[in-house]
């Protein structure tokens, strides 16, 4: 039987009331060595709040100097009223969750650390003084969708983050358009609904689309270099899916490239490579073994060729391996494309990782991407705009200050349609030993 699991394990989350609240803010002069951080955990706030109340923080490259004036949002209890053209909600945002949230598989723990980020972020917002009613139900992949659907509650949502299966977006689809509804389908799954529905935000794009996107964006960024196409042999892999639509891709460019495979000679697999030019190393697989393999041959072209310029270009899935490969990902100069990355050492990752254990007692599932985090950036993304915007939100860049932990939104309408995110960036482990990440 599928329950209602209100406020699910979790113990901190408020309760919304009917007193509403107003942001002002009181000044703060720098003094020497303070930082974004230190001042926004001495007052007590998120340096997102900072940053919103100080908008020039939000440049590349903003820099807090002893003596600055920056102002500090305080939120004080008193009378709203709407300002501009935002349309604000004074009564909490009422959120649906419809999810696995169990603990009997994989897709059940994964689910239940997202909704615990969706329930961080819900506190955090309280701080800002957004309120939320959070009604969640368990969506395994064998539910009942019409039980749930026919919770006088789910009529009332504002906003519902799910599902997790396909097989459930036709129906969820039609509830929501029925009922106002905004739907937040937070990863790829097939959701053919979003070309129709102009209530559906995607967070993920479906594989196949980000294959496409992906291998276009590659020829696209790397137009200057020889590219090498490595055939690893794995027949488990399916990256051969992207290597062809890359080369189609070079093909309509009228960019040269060559072919060779990890089997073959040294002398074959050497003459793949063009000196004078910077050559750009793609394999057919995402796997480890094949990864060590192609470094090998990679590191003898190299010994005997010292000035050939070698980069490679990878797959979200190697950043599963940083933590063995950093150092031969810095030395090939590596660019690894995804839709997120979270530098676990920034301030806000490592406060957002405490937090987490603190109030559930043990440490994050170490999976890609984290999803404690993803809960947590989805969550205050998108209730963040309905407290601003209403349901006119749009996901658009620029509606308001946003410092993702880990999953970087930038929604755009597919058509009539819905919404999808099109936020996309390069990993890069650029060969000075420091990190960037490349916004295309």
């Amino acid at each position: 039987m599928t329950k209602i699991l209100r406020y699910f394990w979790v113990f901190f989350l408020f309760v919304a009331t009917s007193v509403t609240a107003q942001q002002v803010t009181v000044p703060h002069k720098v003094k020497k060595k303070e930082t974004i951080y230190g001042i926004a955990h001495s007052y007590g706030i998120t340096e997102e709040q900072l940053r919103q109340a100080n908008p020039g923080m939000e440049r590349p490259d903003y820099q807090l100097n002893k003596g600055d004036v920056i102002q500090i949002p305080v939120i004080v209890n008193g009378p709203s009223s709407n300002t501009g053209n935002a349309q604000s909600h004074r009564a909490p945002i009422r959120l649906g969750v419809m999810l696995p949230l169990h603990k009997i598989n994989n897709d059940g723990n994964r689910m239940v650390e997202y909704y615990r980020g969706v329930l961080m972020a819900c506190d955090t917002l309280k701080k800002e003084g957004v309120s939320v009613d959070v009604y969640a139900w368990n969506l395994p992949e064998n539910g009942n969708l019409q039980t749930i659907l026919s919770d006088p509650n789910a009529k009332k949502c504002d906003i519902i983050i799910g599902p997790l299966y396909s097989k459930y977006m036709t129906a969820l689809s039609s509830f929501v358009e029925s009922n106002d509804i905004l739907l937040v389908v937070p990863f790829s799954i097939h959701a053919p609904e979003l070309y129709s529905n102009r209530h559906i935000f995607q967070v993920y794009q479906a594989p196949n689309e980000l294959t496409e996107s992906t291998a276009r964006r590659c020829a696209e960024w790397f137009k200057d270099y020889h590219f090498v196409v490595v055939d690893c042999g794995d027949s488990t892999s399916t990256k051969g899916s992207f290597t062809s639509t890359l080369r189609r891709q070079l093909e309509v460019k009228g960019h040269q490239y060559s072919l060779t495979s990890l089997k073959s000679a040294d002398a074959s697999f050497k003459n793949a490579f063009v000196a004078g030019q910077r050559n750009m190393v793609v394999l057919n697989t995402e796997h480890s073994p094949e990864l060590l393999s192609a470094l090998s041959r990679l590191n003898a072209v190299r010994n005997g060729n010292p000035n050939l310029q070698i980069s490679m270009f990878g797959y979200t899935e190697w950043l599963m391996y940083v933590s063995h490969q950093q150092e031969n990902f810095h030395k090939y100069d590596v660019y690894i494309p995804s839709y997120f990355y979270t530098n676990m050492q920034t301030p806000q990752a490592m406060t957002l990782q405490r937090h987490y254990t603190n109030i559930f007692h043990q440490e994050m599932m170490l999976s890609l991407p984290r999803f404690a985090m993803s809960g947590f950036d989805h969550a205050l993304f998108f209730l963040r705009g309905l407290w601003k915007y209403g349901k006119t939100f749009d996901g658009a860049a620029g509606r308001f200050g946003y410092q993702p932990v880990q999953t970087p939104l930038k929604f755009e309408r597919i058509g009539n349609g819905g919404l999808q995110n099109r936020s996309f960036m390069f990993v890069h482990y650029k060969p000075d030993y420091t990190i960037e990440t490349v916004n295309y």
